[in-house]
């Protein structure tokens, strides 16, 4: 199986003061459009073989101006469902619940559209993703390209090492960067963490 590259989504309003967003679909903020332009220089010239996006805005905006205008959308993708934390941030939960992490406790349920999801429940949305995109590059070869959300990636990114899915409190993921998962000797391995393109020298 070739490699697969995880691009978290540009900075968004609510990203920027750490709300917890989920299943809100909010755009990108300014900041987050020029992160993703700028990420356009690491797929130049890239010929992945599969390209997947959350069907939300911030995530399919990111995957077009970072030049990868063929994805194809997978509901699956999405963010962690916070349910009764959307749009909350950590301090203001730890008000009511100072020892809360989201790792070890979840989310409460929310509403109707927002019921929650535990650690477990991600983690096998993870796996149902990764299967997927091994079965692909099994036939086609190649690598692929999963444009997402922070918390989500970090699950899969466990998962893709064999690792519970609690585990992706290890691995903090910046917005309007890329990563890769890849093998050594046949063991998955991070080849590739919060990085971005250098930026072009003056003059250029």
């Amino acid at each position: 199986m070739g490699d697969v590259l995880l691009v978290r989504h540009g900075e968004t309003a609510w990203s920027a003061t750490g709300r917890h967003t989920g299943l809100t679909d909010v755009p990108l903020a300014p900041q987050g459009v020029e992160e993703a332009i700028s990420l356009a220089p690491y797929f130049a010239g890239l010929a992945p073989s599969l390209v997947l996006t959350s069907t939300f805005r911030r995530a399919m905006s990111t995957a077009r101006l970072a030049g990868l205008p063929t994805a194809t959308t997978d509901p699956e993708l999405h963010e962690w469902d916070y349910g009764g934390y959307e749009g909350i941030t950590t301090a203001e939960i730890h008000r009511d619940r100072p020892d809360w992490t989201l790792w070890r406790d979840g989310v409460p349920p929310g509403d109707a559209e927002h019921p929650g999801e535990s650690p477990e429940q991600v983690g096998a949305r993870a796996d149902r993703v990764l299967a997927r995109v091994a079965g692909v590059l099994a036939e086609r070869g190649g690598d692929a390209v999963l444009v997402a959300h922070g918390h989500f990636l970090r699950v899969l990114t466990a998962r893709y090492l064999g690792l519970p899915p609690a585990d992706g409190r290890l691995f903090l993921l910046r917005t309007g960067t890329v990563s890769r998962l890849s093998t050594e000797h046949g063991t998955p391995v991070i080849s590739g963490w919060n990085t971005r393109p250098l930026p072009a020298p003056p003059g250029s």
